[in-house]
C-alpha cells in the first residue's frame, strides 16, 4: 500500500511539473535544404561559435536523425517533418508527381482554385490542398487561434507545407524579373503594407551587383576538393565552375533573380525576410505560443550545381553558419532569452556526383529513365502483345495505363510480375517491387520498408524500384541530386535549442517523424491527424 501510495504521488508530482512547465512564446523551426549530417561535423572547425556550434553544444544534438522513406525529396521531406509521418499518410509523394486520373504531372503545392499575391505571374498559384493531413501548425492553430503561423522560403513549397492548412501566411521568392517576395490568395488577399515596404528594399539586387567571392581565402577550403574540377555545373556564361563567380555578369543569362537563389545570398535575403517577419508581426510577443517555419532553400540547389565535396559548397555553409548566428542573436534580444524554441534539420541529405564517386573508387552510376521506360514497354509487349502498358516512369516508379490492362483482359498481377522482373535486369537496379506486394505484406528490411512508408496506395505507381548506391537519374555527368533511401540522403542533423532544452546529445536513432511528435507533447497540444512519430524522450521527461 506504501509503495502505491508512493508511485501516485510520484505520478502526480511529476504530471504537475510537466503541465507547469514554461512554454516558448515562439517555435521556430529551421530546414536546410540538402544539408547532409556530415556537414555540421566536416566544417566544424571553421564555423562560428554563435551558429551551428551554438546549437550543438549548448542545445541537444539528435546525432543519428533519417528519413525512413524514399524518395527524400523538398516537398515530402518538409511535409514528413512537421506531419509527422510519411508519405504513404500524408500524400506528398514527390515534389511532382504523375497523376493516374488526369493522366498528367501535377506539382505538389499548384492549385488552380487560388491567384498570385504580389506579383501578375501564376507563381502564388499554391496553396497546401494536396497534403492529406493535419500538420504540428495546424494543431498549434486548432488548440489556439490566436496563435500566429507563417512559413517562409525561397521556394514556395517550403514555405506552405510546413505552414499547415490554416497558417496566417506563407511568403516565397518570385526570382525571374520579379525579385520580391509573394503570396497567395489563400492566405491573403494583398500583401501587408510592411512585406510592399520590404521588397521596394529589393536587396537582392544589391547581392547580385556583387561578384560571390570565397568567405575565406581559398586555399584553407581543405574540406573540399580542387576549387577547378571536371565535375561541377557552371554558370551560363561561365567558362569554368571557380571563384570568383562574376554574379553582375551573369545575370541576364541565369533569369535575372533566379540567379540568387544558386549563391549564398539567396540565404541571406530569406534570414532578411525572417527577422522583418518577427519584428512586424510581433512574433513571441504575448504567452501565446506563435509559430515561424523557415527553410533555407538556395544550398540545395547549390548541392545539385557544385556537389557536396565543392568549395561552393563549403563556402555556403560557412555563410550560414553566419546568418543562423545572426537570427539566434536578434531572437534573444527580441523575444528574449529562453522564450523561444529552435529546431534545426534537413529535408534530406545529397549524393555524390557519380563520376567523382567513381574516379575515387566508389561504385555509382547514371540511369537513364527515357531508355528504360521505352524498354520495359518493348519486354511487356513481347510478352502480352500490347504496346505501351507503362504510361510513365518518374520518382523511381512505373505506371501502367490500367484503360489497355482492362481493355486486354490482362491479369494485373502477371504484368507485375514481368515489369519488377524485367527492372531487376537492369543496371543500375539494386530492388524493385510491384504496387500489389505493397499492399499486402509490411517489409522490415531497411531499404524496402523505406519504399513502402513512401507509398500512397491511390497516388503511387504499380511498380517501384531502387536504385543501386551511388546511381543517379541520368541528365548530365556534371552536378548531382538526392531522392534514394541510402545513408547520403536520409542522413541529416537535428538541433535543438531554447525554451526547455538541456544540453545533450542522442546517439540512437531517430526517426524525421519524431520531431512533430516532440513538438506537440512539448507544447501539450494534439498529434498530428497521421503521427506515427515518437516524442525524444530526453526532450520531453
Amino acid at each position: 500500500m506504501k509503495h502505491l501510495f508512493l508511485a501516485i504521488f510520484f505520478t502526480i508530482n511529476t504530471f504537475f511539473a510537466w503541465s507547469q512547465q514554461k512554454q516558448p512564446k515562439l517555435v521556430v523551426g529551421i530546414v536546410v535544404d540538402q544539408m547532409r549530417y556530415d556537414y555540421l561535423t566536416r566544417f566544424w572547425d571553421k564555423y562560428s561559435e554563435d551558429g551551428f556550434k551554438k546549437l550543438a553544444n549548448i542545445g541537444f544534438n539528435c546525432k543519428q536523425t533519417h528519413f525512413n522513406y524514399m524518395p527524400t525529396y523538398t516537398a515530402p521531406g518538409h511535409a514528413s517533418i512537421y506531419s509527422g509521418t510519411t508519405p504513404a499518410n500524408h500524400g506528398i509523394i514527390a515534389n511532382t508527381w504523375y497523376d493516374k486520373i488526369a493522366k498528367t504531372n501535377v506539382y505538389c503545392t499548384s492549385d488552380e482554385n487560388v491567384l498570385s499575391v504580389g506579383t501578375t505571374t501564376n507563381m502564388g498559384k499554391m496553396s497546401p490542398s494536396k497534403m492529406l493531413v493535419t500538420n504540428f501548425a495546424d494543431e498549434l492553430k486548432t488548440a489556439n487561434k490566436q496563435a500566429k503561423v507563417i512559413g517562409i522560403s525561397i521556394k514556395d513549397r517550403g514555405a506552405i507545407l510546413p505552414a499547415g492548412h490554416q497558417a496566417d501566411a506563407a511568403y516565397w521568392f518570385a526570382g525571374e524579373e520579379e525579385g520580391k517576395w509573394i503570396s497567395s490568395t489563400y492566405y491573403m488577399q494583398t500583401l501587408p503594407k510592411w512585406l510592399e515596404a520590404f521588397n521596394k528594399k529589393n536587396s537582392a539586387n544589391t547581392y547580385l551587383q556583387q561578384p560571390w567571392e570565397t568567405l575565406l581565402p581559398i586555399a584553407e577550403y581543405a574540406e573540399s576538393i580542387a576549387d577547378n574540377n571536371p565535375y561541377e555545373e557552371v554558370f551560363e556564361g561561365e567558362k569554368a565552375p571557380i571563384f570568383p563567380h562574376n554574379l553582375p555578369a551573369l545575370r541576364k543569362a541565369n533569369k535575372n533573380y533566379d540567379l540568387i537563389k544558386s549563391t549564398p545570398f539567396g540565404n541571406t535575403i530569406l534570414k532578411e525576410l525572417a527577422l522583418e517577419v518577427i519584428q512586424q508581426e510581433q512574433l513571441g510577443a504575448d504567452a501565446i505560443t506563435d509559430l515561424l517555419a523557415i527553410s533555407f532553400s538556395s544550398p540545395d540547389y547549390i548541392g545539385h550545381q557544385f556537389g557536396p565535396y565543392s568549395v561552393e559548397i563549403e563556402d555556403t555553409y560557412l555563410r550560414l553558419d553566419r546568418e543562423i548566428a545572426e537570427l539566434l542573436t536578434f531572437l534573444e534580444k527580441q523575444v528574449g532569452e529562453g522564450n523561444f524554441l529552435v529546431f534545426l534539420t534537413a529535408d534530406h541529405g545529397v549524393a555524390d556526383i557519380p563520376q567523382h564517386a567513381i574516379d575515387n573508387k566508389i561504385p555509382a552510376g547514371y540511369f537513364e529513365e527515357k531508355a528504360t521506360l521505352q524498354a520495359v514497354n518493348k519486354a511487356l509487349f513481347e510478352k502480352f502483345k500490347v504496346e505501351n502498358l507503362v504510361e510513365n516512369l518518374s520518382n523511381y516508379q512505373l505506371f501502367f495505363n490500367h484503360e489497355l490492362i482492362k481493355e486486354h483482359q490482362l491479369n494485373l498481377i502477371d504484368v507485375e510480375n514481368v515489369a519488377v522482373n524485367f527492372m531487376l535486369q537492369q543496371k543500375g537496379i539494386s530492388k524493385a517491387v510491384s504496387a500489389t506486394s505493397m499492399k499486402s505484406a509490411e517489409f522490415d528490411s531497411k531499404i524496402l520498408a523505406n519504399v513502402q512508408r513512401g507509398f500512397h496506395q491511390v497516388r503511387s505507381g504499380d511498380v517501384l524500384f531502387v536504385l543501386a548506391s551511388g546511381w543517379i537519374n541520368k541528365w548530365t555527368k556534371k552536378g548531382t541530386t538526392h531522392g534514394s533511401p541510402y545513408n547520403y540522403d536520409t542522413h541529416v542533423p537535428l538541433l535543438w535549442y531554447g525554451t526547455n532544452i538541456k544540453q545533450g546529445k542522442k546517439t540512437e536513432q531517430v526517426a524525421i517523424a519524431d520531431i512533430a511528435a516532440t513538438l506537440s507533447v512539448m507544447l501539450h497540444i494534439a498529434l498530428p491527424s497521421a503521427c506515427d512519430g515518437k516524442a525524444i524522450e530526453e526532450l520531453v521527461k
